[in-house]
């Protein structure tokens, strides 16, 4: 079973991003800030992660950062979930390596879509 990490401030959406992975039959971590995210993806290495940008204690763009730092997370395919609709903001998280960017509101196709694309790649 592939495990996802959802990296989310906003309750509703990270519980909302869970159940819809959960009943596709991913297992699901989560984190409801940056820093959390950083500790959970060293600590599970997931085979996927999902992340917002604007979030406290570190956003998205300082966790993908960090995490192509290190080698046990360089790999991780990467797919930021945000409400940001700035083009500078897309290009420097596409630029960083994230593997897609997705805005809020999204649908769940279109979501589920680019995580099976992400995860298809990475094998």
């Amino acid at each position: 079973m592939k495990t996802i990490l959802v990296i989310e401030d906003s309750l509703e959406i990270r519980e909302n991003v869970s159940e819809l992975l959960e009943l596709k039959g991913y297992n699901v971590v989560v984190a409801n800030n940056g820093r959390e995210g950083l500790e959970a993806a060293i600590k599970y290495q997931p085979d996927l992660i999902v992340c917002d940008i604007l979030m406290p204690e570190l956003n998205g763009h300082e966790v993908l950062i960090t995490l192509k730092k290190c080698g046990e997370t360089s790999a991780i395919p990467f797919i930021f979930l945000t409400a940001s609709v700035e083009k500078r903001e897309i290009k420097q998280g596409l630029e960083l390596g994230a593997a897609a960017y997705i805005r809020k509101p999204f649908e769940d196709d279109e979501l589920m879509e680019e995580i099976d694309r992400c995860l298809k790649n990475n094998n």
